[in-house]
């Protein structure tokens, strides 16, 4: 038995968006992880290098986001955005963006301290990753358990 939360056969656009938007933010971040952990060693993290490895894997997301959302786009049965679909797509805006203020907080704490750029820019994609997956579940939670506009 498949759980309510997870089946995709009759959704909306949107919402698929919001699922691939998701995955595509946790699998890019991790490959990220597993790649300059991997480089790490017996070095300190800060002198890995990590740049090449940190726009490969943010281009390749977005690469894939678009993709993959052009391909749900042409599945897609429905009509396109309503107005349930633009406020829940607000909704979860609102909740991701307080992840890249934290962010944007994080980096200005480490660049005043002034610790290695490698610190700064890892909480800078930290909190952009955190603020899609946060943001996707929010969507995604607003469109299975409902969603009641204040």
């Amino acid at each position: 038995m498949m759980s309510a939360l997870f089946y995709l056969g009759d959704v909306t656009h949107e919402e698929k968006r919001a699922w691939i938007l998701g995955i595509a933010a946790i699998a890019s971040y991790a490959v990220y992880l597993v790649l300059v952990l991997g480089r790490a060693g017996e070095r300190p993290l800060a002198e890995v290098p990590y740049v090449a490895t940190l726009l490969w894997t943010v281009g390749a997301s977005i690469v894939a986001t678009i993709v993959l959302s052009i391909v749900a786009a042409i599945a897609s049965k429905d009509g396109g955005k309503d107005q349930r679909d633009r406020e829940i797509g607000r909704f979860g805006e609102y909740v991701g963006h307080s992840f890249v203020v934290l962010g944007a907080v994080a980096a200005l704490v480490l660049a005043m301290a002034e610790a290695p750029y490698f610190w700064i820019a890892n909480a800078v994609y930290l909190a952009f990753t955190l603020s899609a997956i946060l943001g996707s579940v929010a969507r995604i939670f607003a469109y299975r358990r409902g969603f009641q506009p204040w």
